[in-house]
C-alpha cells in the first residue's frame, strides 16, 4: 500500500464493533442506519426544503431535522468520469431524504463496493425555513483519500446540533483512482483537473451549501470545515485551492496535517502505470471512461500495492499514490509548505493531534502490538528513519517518557513524527505568516479504557461530535468520556461560531504563537501548556 493514511491497516486492526462504526454505510449498502432506541418522525410528516433541483424531505429526530442522501452533484460515471462535478438533474415532486446515499466507489476487504453516483450530503439542523443564521460545520471524513464515507454513525450530527444550535453537514465524494488520477498530461485539457476532482467535489458541495444552506437554517457566510486523519488532510488541501477561496470561514484539522501531497510529475507516472495495467493508450479517454468500476478499482489496487506502505514511518513525508495532485490549476501549491499560503490567510485554524496515534495501526506491526519490541530493535528502526541521530532521538524520548518500554517509545516517536510535529509546523507557519487570522493548537492525551491503545488515532472524533455515549465502542461510553466530550464539542462549536475555541468549560485558551506556543491539552483535567514537550519539538525541528 502507498502512503495514504493506512486506512486498510486501520480496518484490519480495529475490533469488530469499531469497524462497524467506521464503515457502517457499507453494512447497509445504500440504506440508512437508524440507531436503536431513538425516535424518528415519519417521512411523510417530516420537514421539507426547496432546492434548485427539487424539494427534499427529511425526518425529525430528537427535535433535530435530519436529511440524508441529498444529491449535490450528478452521477460521475461514464462521460462524467474524471471531470469536475456537474449539478444534479432536477426531480419532480418531493424527494424523501431519510437514508444515507451511496458511498464512493472503493475497495473494502479486497472487494469493489460503492458507486460512482456518490455525490450526496447529509444535513442535521435545529430548524428549517426559519430565517435564522446558524454556524455551519462541514465534516470531511477520513480514510486517506481512498476509503470510508461521511455516513458513519460516529459522525451523526444530532448531539452537536442540540449542544450548540449549529448546522452539521457530512458528505461523500470521489475517492482513490476516481478522485485522484492525474490525466492532464496524458488525456489533454479536457481532463486537466482529473487529478483533483475528488477535492473539487468538496468545492462543488461548498458552493451548493452557499446557495442552499440558509433554507436549512444555516449561515452561508459562516462555514467551518473540519475533518480527522484523511479528512484533516482534505481540510488542509482546501485551504490551498483557489476555487475554495471565499467558501470557507474557519478550518479544523484533527490528526491530519497535509504538509506534502504528490507533485504533478509523480502523479503523471502513477497514471501511466494505471494505463499500462488496463492496456489503454495515452490519449484514449473514451476507453478509460468505458472501463467498468470494478476493473478500475482492480487496477487501482494493483498499482497501489507496488508502493511502500511504510514510507511515512521511514521518514518520507510526501504522500504518494492516489492523492491530490500539486502543480495544476486546482491546486497550484501546498497549503503550508514551504510557507503558509496567503489564499486562506483570513481563515482561523484549529489544529492538533493525539498522543498515541500510531497505536491504532497495530495490525501493520505485530511486534509493537504485542508490546514485545526490544530496545535494540527500536534503535535499528530509528536508524532507518533518523540515521546517525538515532541515539539522540532515543535519549530525548527516554528522558521525556522514562516509564515507557520500547514498544510505547516507538508508538510515541512515530505518532510525533507523522502527526504531531507536522501539526506544530503548520501552526507555527501560519502564526509566523499571519496578520489576519489566528491559529489554535490542541493535544489530546485522554486514554481510553475500552482498549490498550491509550490516546489513539481517531479516538477524539466521538468527543468532538458529543457522541461518546451514543457510539461508545472507542471511548467506553463512561462518565469521564461524556464530561470531556461536553467540553470538546463546546470548544468546536464556539470556534465555528466565533473563530475562537474558548469556552467557560475549559481554562482560558490563548492563540498559538512561536514564543509561548500555548496548547490546550485535553484530558479529564484539561490544561493549557506552554510548548509541551519542548525537547521533543526541538528534536524534530533540528533533524
Amino acid at each position: 500500500m502507498g502512503y495514504h493514511d493506512h486506512s486498510l491497516d486501520r480496518r484490519a486492526f480495529l475490533r469488530g464493533s469499531v469497524r462497524t462504526l467506521m464503515t457502517g454505510a457499507f453494512v447497509a449498502g445504500s440504506a440508512g442506519l437508524l440507531l436503536p432506541g431513538r425516535g424518528y418522525a415519519a417521512a411523510a410528516s417530516g420537514p421539507s426544503v426547496e432546492t434548485r433541483s427539487g424539494k427534499v424531505r427529511g425526518y425529525l429526530e430528537d427535535d433535530i431535522h435530519v436529511f440524508k442522501g441529498i444529491p449535490y452533484g450528478a452521477d460521475t460515471s461514464g462521460s462524467n468520469r474524471f471531470r469536475p462535478a456537474l449539478d444534479p438533474a432536477a426531480w419532480p415532486g418531493v424527494r424523501d431524504c431519510i437514508e444515507y446515499g451511496q458511498t464512493a466507489a472503493q475497495m473494502q476487504g479486497g472487494q469493489a463496493v460503492g458507486s460512482e453516483d456518490c455525490l450526496v450530503m447529509n444535513i442535521f439542523t435545529p430548524a428549517v425555513n426559519d430565517s435564522q443564521r446558524r454556524p455551519v460545520m462541514l465534516w470531511l471524513h477520513g480514510g486517506g483519500f481512498q476509503t470510508l464515507s461521511g455516513s458513519s454513525p460516529m459522525y451523526d450530527g444530532v448531539n452537536l446540533c442540540k449542544r450548540g444550535d449549529v448546522v452539521v453537514v457530512s458528505l461523500n465524494h470521489r475517492l482513490n483512482i476516481f478522485g485522484f488520477l492525474h490525466l492532464g498530461d496524458i488525456m489533454g485539457d479536457e481532463f486537466a483537473q482529473a487529478g483533483n476532482v475528488g477535492m473539487l467535489d468538496t468545492v462543488h458541495a461548498l458552493r451548493w451549501i452557499r446557495e442552499h444552506i440558509a433554507a436549512f437554517g444555516g449561515d452561508p457566510d459562516n462555514i467551518t470545515i473540519f475533518g480527522e486523519s484523511g479528512g484533516g488532510r482534505k481540510v488542509s488541501t482546501l485551504l490551498a485551492m483557489p476555487d475554495a477561496k471565499g467558501l470557507i470561514h474557519r478550518a479544523i484539522i484533527q490528526s491530519g496535517p497535509g504538509m506534502a501531497l504528490q507533485p504533478r510529475d509523480r502523479a503523471h507516472e502513477m497514471a501511466l502505470s494505471v494505463l499500462r495495467e488496463l492496456d489503454i493508450r495515452p490519449g484514449d479517454a473514451a476507453a478509460l471512461q468505458a472501463v467498468s468500476m470494478q476493473a478500475m478499482l482492480r487496477a487501482f489496487a494493483v498499482v497501489e500495492s507496488r508502493l511502500d506502505g511504510d514510507a511515512r514511518f521511514k521518514g518520507i513525508q510526501e504522500q504518494r499514490g492516489f492523492v491530490p495532485t500539486v502543480g495544476i490549476e486546482s491546486l497550484p501549491q501546498h497549503a503550508f509548505n514551504p510557507v503558509a499560503t496567503p489564499l486562506s490567510a483570513s481563515v482561523p485554524i484549529l489544529i492538533g493531534s493525539n498522543k498515541h496515534e500510531y497505536a491504532y495501526f497495530g495490525a501493520r506491526d505485530p511486534e509493537v502490538q504485542r508490546r514485545e519490541l526490544s530496545m535494540d530493535a527500536l534503535r535499528e528502526r530509528l536508524q532507518v528513519i533518523t540515521g546517525a541521530a538515532a541515539d539522540r532521538v532515543l535519549d530525548v524520548y527516554q528522558r521525556t517518557y522514562p516509564e515507557a518500554d520500547a514498544s510505547w517509545l516507538w508508538i510515541l516517536i512515530t505518532s510525533d513524527r507523522t502527526y504531531r510535529f507536522d501539526s506544530i509546523t503548520m501552526a507555527q507557519r501560519r502564526a509566523v505568516a499571519n496578520d489576519q487570522a489566528p491559529v489554535w493548537m490542541y493535544y489530546f492525551e485522554w486514554e481510553t479504557p475500552a482498549s490498550d491503545m491509550k490516546a489513539h488515532h481517531a479516538l477524539e472524533i466521538s468527543f468532538v461530535f458529543d457522541n461518546t455515549t451514543r457510539v461508545p465502542a472507542m471511548s467506553g461510553g463512561g462518565p469521564d468520556a461524556a464530561a470531556l466530550a461536553e467540553k470538546m464539542s463546546s470548544a468546536w462549536i464556539n470556534f465555528a461560531r466565533h473563530g475562537n475555541p474558548g469556552t467557560p468549560l475549559l481554562p482560558q485558551w490563548p492563540a498559538y504563537d512561536i514564543e509561548e506556543r500555548n496548547t490546550m491539552v485535553f484530558n479529564n483535567q484539561s490544561r493549557v501548556v506552554s510548548d509541551p514537550h519542548a525537547d521533543v519539538r526541538q528534536l524534530w525541528s533540528t533533524l
